[in-house]
């Protein structure tokens, strides 16, 4: 097979036409004589930084001498030279000395200069020619070569005035500083990028964090919530010298206690001991001396802060420690380590800029990184143009959404991506009888009255949009937040199931307004411990409830217990409704900086209606920093086979959205991915091979529209919802487009990237644009379109869920028994990849405690007929059938059933979301034949809806929807 990308099958005309802005600037002239490449290496070896500071004393010195005759090459800060005329080397080669002092260290003018060899030699030359043929559409294959070297130009010049982070360059003006030692710079992104016949300049405005420069005490402070040094009064806790220590760890210190001796170094770790107590051997006397006496003897000085800790810098074998108050962290240092809420927030605010102030410093920066009257670029003769490209583009109309039809308004088309549930009913409403209420905090901090009156508005608020609450007022109860949460979790589904006599359906937990820790925690208990929905809620909006507010929390009440908010008919969708069509969304993510895990979760989602409004999904765990998903074929199996159960069809079609993969792993991704899922298929049913469409979805780019005309923004001045772009800026010969399909609320609104990687169902632009554009619409917790492709945004919300996952006990590190082994072989049960099949297992006699058998979902996936409930001697009330699984309903399960390992009371009730009643019992896949299959496990996996007649359940027949059916059931 073909692994060529296919090329663009024209272009959309559906929508308004209209321009807009973008922040791209064309290369206005392009070299048209070869460049020349040379390698250089630099001995001894030093970080890029001082690689490039090297390199340039040699140009400078080159250039003066004559021994360029007049050349300007290009350095890249590592290995690769160009220039636009062969250097005057014998032989192509050279060798030279650098004489380099250092600026940062005044002494190193009486130790003499470092003596660094530069040494020149010729790669070859890069053929211009083909960059432009390319740029035509004449070539497929993407001159690299070409594109990197003018890259690399268009970088020499900021990069020696600027701090280079990546693609990105900062200046500390304007800093800002921010909350813990940290401050925000500014500066500019740049890249260049082919385009329909010119190559572009896209330029964005950037900020990232750096340590902020100055005395260690005060950062000190600044990291333990103290407003400046002279808070620090006291000895500090062994609490606060660990956080300390793992905010400081690595960073770089210059001493100042030395006078004109500003000796750097790097932080080791914090001492445990202050420094009047820090203890050293004193040279060869053998004598024990503290720290503070050695540098009131040695130096004369004494210290203000003895009581403080030392860093111990350096090798920590030589054990050299200094006090705090004599260093300062170096300036220029990036903050790494992920941001805590409180930055990210002030980050957030710092960034966010209304899109006509963001264009100006758009503008204001191709002036700013110097690439106007630049030396370099008229050496290779490049020219930039300085206005920012003009593109046309389209606005799609939305689509018309549908509610419950005894809704006073049943359909209604959004104005600007954003609707409210004002006169409607949701399409499928739950009927909630068993919950209950825990406030995590004290009864002073959240008074009955107040709980009770937000329960009041929000029974009514769910009541009117077609969620009946039967019982009122659910009992209440009070936790510590830093206490023990599984068994809170556990007493409040207790309390809920004798106050209700039936299985809890869900838990609302009020939560003080931060602490991300609390809530994944909440989240970790609930889906792999317990099997309940819970629905978290900040305290500040209990407290100031709003109508708006209470109908967002039960859109999603109304999801994790089975019901379904909105749809789109099956004309808006035809490409899913005509035929059976699954919708994939799969990501893969990775450990934070500085985390302690190895290890990336990948998630897969697939849609299992014709409406794509409900998901089963399935995870794995793999090995940290690999984008291929390793086990997809199996987890497109899982789905495969839900789907089928699900809709009585074999999907015909598969749209698959791949989130989080950059261009330079699109061919390794689409090459394993697309053999995955086609091996997936064997397996299933031989000569099964249904059409794939592989699209990639890229959020992290830095394209930006703005409108020119006030008629084609919104109130936020962003473009409106729905526009496109596939001219201009895009791929010369590709197929992708840009789409900003939500509404602007802050700042500039970011559009989605969809690169097309391989398209068996030959879509049309319009077709795929429109479908896409749609498909944003269904996002099932809110009444605003989305940024990105729902099915791409649930794989996300997968895998950052089975993150929070990773916390608990017997997870990730735990599962020695081979009935815990970990995710990957619960995957099915815990993602709840069971809209009418998946299972849990557990052996007789285990007690399912931390391992996700149970009727929960992590991803909050459908729990219909045989939702993953825990088949074994470990749950009472439940005995496991001869053969199959056990058959149960969305939000609850006929027969008897208490949470594993705690004593108390059976629970039994009817049914849940879907009125299952009793346990349906399920003959096994293998042991079926399906009527008029040709074999494999397809023949083995009889469709839900002729199964499912003899135990009471009506199932949804492709393209028709039906109440009685459990939905999605999303834990977000």
């Amino acid at each position: 097979m073909s692994w060529q990308f296919p090329q663009r099958p024209g272009f959309g005309s559906a929508g308004r036409l209209i321009q807009v802005r973008s922040n791209f600037f064309p290369v206005q002239s392009l070299p048209q004589l070869p460049i020349h490449h040379y390698e250089v290496v630099i001995t001894p070896e030093v970080p890029p930084v001082k690689n490039r500071r090297v390199y340039q004393l040699w140009e400078d010195e080159a250039l003066l001498s004559g021994e360029l005759n007049g050349v300007r090459p290009v350095f890249d800060g590592r290995k690769n030279v160009y220039s636009s005329r062969p250097l005057p080397l014998t032989a192509d080669a050279g060798e030279f000395t650098v004489d380099y002092y250092d600026d940062d260290d005044p002494s190193s003018k009486k130790r003499g200069p470092k003596k660094f060899k530069l040494v020149l030699t010729k790669i070859g030359e890069i053929n211009m020619q083909r960059l432009g043929l390319f740029l035509e559409g004449r070539i497929g294959e993407t001159p690299l070569d070409a594109i990197v070297a003018l890259d690399i130009l268009l970088r020499h010049r900021p990069s020696l005035i600027y701090t280079t982070v990546g693609r990105c360059f900062y200046t500390p003006d304007s800093a800002a500083t921010i909350a813990n030692g940290a401050q925000l710079w500014q500066g500019f992104h740049q890249s260049i990028r082919p385009s329909q016949g010119q190559m572009l300049i896209n330029l964005d405005v950037s900020a990232t964090a750096f340590y902020q420069p100055g005395p260690v005490v005060e950062m000190a402070a600044r990291i333990l919530g103290k407003i400046s040094a002279s808070d620090l009064r006291a000895p500090i806790s062994e609490k606060d010298r660990i956080k300390l220590e793992k905010t400081m760890k690595g960073l770089k210190v210059v001493v100042t206690h030395r006078g004109h001796i500003r000796r750097k170094y790097r932080i080791t770790r914090i001492t445990s001991a202050p420094a009047s107590r820090t203890t050293f051997t004193l040279g060869d006397s053998g004598k024990e001396e503290t720290v503070a006496n050695y540098f009131l003897t040695k130096y004369n000085t004494t210290l203000y802060y003895s009581h403080l800790p030392c860093l111990l810098v350096g090798d920590p074998a030589k054990a050299v420690y200094l006090p705090m108050e004599v260093c300062e962290v170096v300036a220029g240092q990036r903050h790494l380590r992920k941001l805590n809420e409180r930055q990210t927030a002030e980050m957030i605010k710092f960034t966010c800029q209304p899109p006509h102030v963001r264009s100006n410093k758009i503008s204001a920066g191709i002036t700013i990184l110097q690439q106007r009257d630049n030396e370099y670029l008229n050496e290779f003769g490049v020219q930039i143009g300085h206005e920012m490209a003009i593109v046309n583009a389209r606005v799609l109309p939305a689509p018309a959404i549908s509610y419950h039809p005894a809704s006073k308004e049943p359909v209604i088309t959004p104005r600007e991506g954003a609707w409210n549930l004002r006169d409607k009913m949701v399409a499928q409403g739950v009927s909630i009888r068993s919950w209950s209420v825990v406030a995590f905090g004290s009864e002073a901090d959240y008074p009955v009255g107040a709980i009770q009156k937000f329960i009041t508005l929000l029974v009514q608020t769910c009541e009117e949009c077609g969620v009946f609450i039967q019982n009122r007022q659910p009992p209440i109860s009070y936790a510590n937040p830093f206490g023990n949460v599984e068994k809170t979790l556990i007493d409040a589904y207790m309390v809920a199931g004798n106050s209700f006599q039936e299985r809890p359906q869900i838990i609302v937990c009020i939560l003080p307004n931060t602490g991300v820790p609390l809530y994944a925690e909440i989240k970790r208990v609930s889906d792999t411990v317990i099997g309940i929905a819970t629905q978290c809620i900040q305290a500040k909006h209990m407290f100031a409830a709003k109508r708006q507010y209470c109908a967002n929390v039960c859109l999603k009440m109304n999801v994790k217990l089975g019901g379904m908010n909105s749809f789109l008919s099956n004309a808006q969708l035809p490409f899913v409704s005509e035929r059976p069509t699954i919708v994939f969304g799969a990501d893969v993510t990775h450990p934070a900086p500085g985390s302690a895990s190895n290890q990336s979760i990948a998630a897969l989602v697939g849609s299992m209606d014709a409406q794509c409004s409900r998901y089963a999904a399935a995870i794995r765990v793999q090995k940290g920093r690999q984008e291929v998903i390793q086990d997809l074929a199996s987890m497109v199996v899982e789905l495969l086979k839900t789907f089928y159960q699900t809709c009585g069809a074999k999907p015909e079609r598969i749209l698959f959205f791949r989130d989080g993969i950059s261009e330079g792993q699109f061919s390794d991704v689409l090459r394993a991915e697309v053999e995955a899922i086609r091996n997936a298929c064997t397996t299933l049913e031989i000569g099964y091979r249904p059409t794939v469409t592989f699209v990639v979805v890229q959020k992290r780019h830095h394209a930006r529209f703005f409108p020119i005309r006030k008629e084609d923004s919104d109130r936020s001045g962003n473009v409106l919802p729905g526009t496109v772009i596939e001219s201009g800026i895009t791929h010369p010969s590709e197929f992708d487009f840009y789409l900003c399909s939500h509404p602007g609320l802050q700042g500039t609104s970011k559009p989605t990237h969809y690169h097309v990687l391989h398209d068996e169902n030959r879509f049309n632009p319009d077709a795929l644009q429109e479908l896409t554009y749609r498909l944003c619409y269904l996002y099932c917790r809110a009444t605003r379109s989305v940024s990105v492709c729902p099915p791409a945004y649930y794989a996300h919300l997968v895998a950052a869920r089975a993150r929070f996952h990773a916390t608990g006990e017997g997870w990730f590190e735990g599962g020695t028994s081979e009935w815990a082994p970990g995710i990957n072989s619960v995957a099915s049960s815990i993602a709840g990849s069971s809209m009418a099949g998946g299972v849990g297992v557990l052996p007789p006699g285990a007690n399912g405690s931390g391992i996700a058998a149970l009727s929960a979902s992590i991803a909050g996936i459908s729990l219909g007929n045989g939702g993953g409930v825990g088949v074994g001697g470990g749950i009472p009330g439940l005995s496991p059938p001869p053969v199959g699984v056990i058959g149960s309903g969305a939000a609850g399960i006929g027969g008897g059933l208490k949470p594993p390992g705690v004593p108390g009371v059976v629970l039994g009730g009817p049914g849940g979301a879907a009125g299952v009643g009793g346990l349906a019992k399920r003959t096994s896949m293998s042991s079926l034949v399906s009527r008029g299959s040709r074999g494999g496990l397809f023949a083995g996996a009889k469709s839900e809806a002729a199964e499912s007649t003899a135990s009471g359940f009506r199932v949804m027949q492709y393209g028709v929807v039906k109440s009685e059916l459990a939905s999605v059931m999303w834990y977000m």
